[in-house]
């Protein structure tokens, strides 16, 4: 590394951590709310009501087949453009921006919602039947069986496909550089295009993303450990 590579990853240090840190800001709030948005769309998926498992179909399967780059720049730039018509219709004058940092989040959020649908979907339906039956019978309400009976009993098989969605996450976190908002690609962006050090800058993303990654399989690992207490532990022969 020559001295002039060195200077430029010094004065890039700074914006550097501060676009990992958006990165796994954007991340964690899109992961939250594509969470809860996974068990509305479970819970329509599994409805007793045709029109509700339409819905829960519809929306799982439609936007899983959208790639999330597509959706990134319809949200961004057409959803722009929408808001602002629509405001100037209602007589508001001005132009209506939507945010780099809503669209990340929204985007990232309504996609992952959608997998996580699927992944409680499958978990769900994993529980053995006596224990759901078992729980209306003792006059269980519906909220105090989801959060004594359902969500322990589905956490284990959930936690992986989980795990897989949080770290898919973190990487598709990229693809909102294609707007220019600045987390942490396209922040190594503008470093490679300044320095000219371009295996340098992509080198520190990728380690960067690495250790993303590794630190959040240790978590995933520690969580499902706990989830598992008193389960039997498969052993290799």
């Amino acid at each position: 590394m020559n001295n002039a590579s060195q200077e430029g990853l010094a004065d890039w240090a700074g914006p550097i951590l501060d676009g990992a840190l958006t990165t796994l800001q954007i991340a964690c709030l899109a992961y939250a709310i594509g969470v809860l948005l996974g068990f509305v769309g479970a819970a329509c998926r599994l409805s007793r009501h045709a029109w509700l498992r339409g819905i829960g179909g519809a929306y799982s399967t439609g936007v899983r087949a959208v790639p999330e780059l597509l959706l990134i720049i319809l949200l961004y730039y057409a959803g722009s453009q929408a808001l602002t018509a629509l405001t100037n219709a209602l007589g508001l004058p001005g132009q209506v921006a939507i945010n780099g940092f809503v669209t990340a989040v929204g985007v990232l959020a309504f996609v992952q919602g959608a997998y996580m649908t699927e992944v409680f979907r499958g978990a769900i339906s994993a529980i053995p039947k006596g224990q759901l039956e078992a729980a209306d019978a003792f006059g269980f309400s519906p909220w105090a069986r989801f959060l004594h009976i359902t969500l322990p009993a589905m956490l284990p098989n959930a936690l992986p496909g989980m795990s897989n969605l949080w770290l898919i996450l973190i990487k598709d976190t990229a693809l909102i550089s294609v707007i220019g908002y600045s987390e942490l690609f396209f922040t190594i962006q503008q470093a490679a295009a300044s320095t000219r050090a371009h295996f340098l800058f992509y080198a520190a993303a990728g380690v960067l993303y690495l250790m993303m990654t590794l630190s959040s399989n240790l978590v995933f690992a520690l969580i499902e450990r706990r989830v598992r207490r008193g389960q039997p532990q498969s052993q290799e022969t």
